[in-house]
């Protein structure tokens, strides 16, 4: 299945199964489909709503190229990770928080992505800060 045969589904109210779902995700993560593309699934989806055949797919596949970080005593680490998407313009807590923590002598794993809704994302402040992001 190609992306175009995929929105073509999406104007026609269908879902997607879960192999075609990772097709197409393992397409859009891998770089081989182009940004207006991307865009236009993601428009098709959300107006079509998904299901959660796709919803499992996307997540296998996000999880396929996720990258896999050892740290020491993982039982004494936490992630400060927010939801996003409030829609609100709001102030980026989860990483604020993060700092808090650390301050108070807690080891944080931070991660997150840049604004899209908020006014800040996780990646924005930490970059604005000096930190490195592209682990």
């Amino acid at each position: 299945m190609t992306i175009q045969e995929a929105i073509e589904c999406f104007f026609r109210r269908s879902d997607l199964s879960h192999e075609q779902m990772k097709i197409i995700m393992r397409a859009i993560m891998s770089g081989e489909v182009p940004p207006e593309l991307t865009a236009a699934f993601l428009v098709g989806i959300q107006v079509k709503g998904l299901s959660v055949e796709e919803v499992s797919a996307a997540t296998a596949v996000i999880r396929e190229f996720s990258m896999s970080v050892t740290v020491e005593r993982p039982d004494e680490l936490i992630d400060t990770c927010g939801t996003g998407g409030d829609g609100r313009k709001t102030f980026n807590i989860s990483t604020a928080s993060a700092f808090v923590v650390a301050a108070a002598g807690g080891r944080v794993a931070k991660h997150g992505g840049r604004s899209v809704t908020s006014s800040s994302g996780s990646a924005d402040v930490l970059e604005a800060l000096g930190a490195r992001i592209d682990l």
